[in-house]
């Protein structure tokens, strides 16, 4: 309800382009002072130095990160959507397959191998020493197992790419502490503020890196957006506000204890949860395998 009252306030008629001191309008001090707190609860909220409050959506926020990051044509590396990626991850439609190169990683496609459907590491790390992508994703939008962020900073770095961490599905999870962060090993993470998060639709963008946050900042205004949408970026600092709150971590811890129940009590009635299982809030039911 909370969230839902800031983004019902007058906020929703002004102006604000720029950042806070910086602006291109008169009359923002107050604007200026949520988007600040929605900064600086989103640096407490994932342990991290930058954060951008600014992208409307999770699409958005990635489109920003790659118009900080690459050049077009550029190759870049990431799950396909079909496995479980995302439009914005380098589906052709998207500008993110459009104006660059995307190369994909598989899972285990082995019915016989025991992480069958999770995420081949080994294979993500074949593709990347082959097209040394400039870029490398991971992070995803249907993905019910844990990440592991460390083995694709390691993959990142022997190939010589950034690495890339969406985490919108599960960035209630990562904050609460019941998934594992994508930093220290991520350079850039994108997340929408919505879904697991509990906060309003929108996009976060967040690094340590003083000179990738100068050019996320600029990727996101003047790049891709004008005007943040300020009574968003205010319903984004109470939901931050509320994730930090103790509450928080029993309700994600609660979130993920329903999914495996869940999950187990369809495994009763004949169906199939693709990967074995559930680490996080989702699960995906083989609905053609039902005994």
């Amino acid at each position: 309800p909370a969230v839902m009252h800031a983004m019902g306030t007058c906020l929703t008629n002004k102006y604000a382009e720029g950042y806070p001191g910086a602006r291109y309008y008169g009359g923002c001090q107050f604007h200026d002072d949520a988007e600040r707190l929605a900064q600086d609860r989103a640096k407490r909220l994932f342990n991290c130095q930058f954060a951008n409050v600014q992208p409307h959506s999770g699409a958005s926020a990635n489109a920003a990160a790659f118009l900080a990051l690459l050049q077009p044509g550029d190759t870049f590396a990431s799950l396909v959507l079909a496995d479980g990626g995302h439009l914005s991850h380098g589906l052709k439609v998207n500008m993110s397959g459009k104006w660059f190169k995307p190369v994909h990683y598989p899972l285990h496609y082995d019915k016989a191998h025991e992480h069958f459907e999770q995420i081949d590491y080994d294979a993500a790390e074949k593709v990347c020493m082959e097209h040394r992508p400039k870029l490398l994703m991971c992070g995803y939008s249907a993905y019910p197992r844990v990440i592991d962020f460390e083995r694709f900073r390691a993959i990142a770095d022997k190939c010589g790419a950034l690495l890339l961490a969406d985490i919108a599905h599960i960035a209630g999870l990562v904050a609460a502490g019941v998934h594992p962060s994508p930093f220290p090993h991520a350079h850039v993470v994108t997340t929408t503020t919505h879904k697991t998060l509990r906060g309003p639709r929108g996009g976060l963008i967040l690094t340590n890196d003083a000179d990738l946050a100068k050019k996320i900042d600029r990727a996101v205004f003047p790049g891709m957006q004008g005007g943040p949408l300020m009574h968003v970026v205010l319903a984004k600092a109470v939901a931050f506000g509320e994730a930090l709150e103790p509450e928080f971590i029993d309700y994600s811890k609660q979130v993920v204890a329903n999914a495996r129940a869940l999950a187990g009590a369809l495994v009763e009635r004949g169906y199939r949860i693709t990967s074995g299982g559930t680490d996080n809030h989702l699960m995906l039911v083989d609905l053609t395998a039902r005994d």
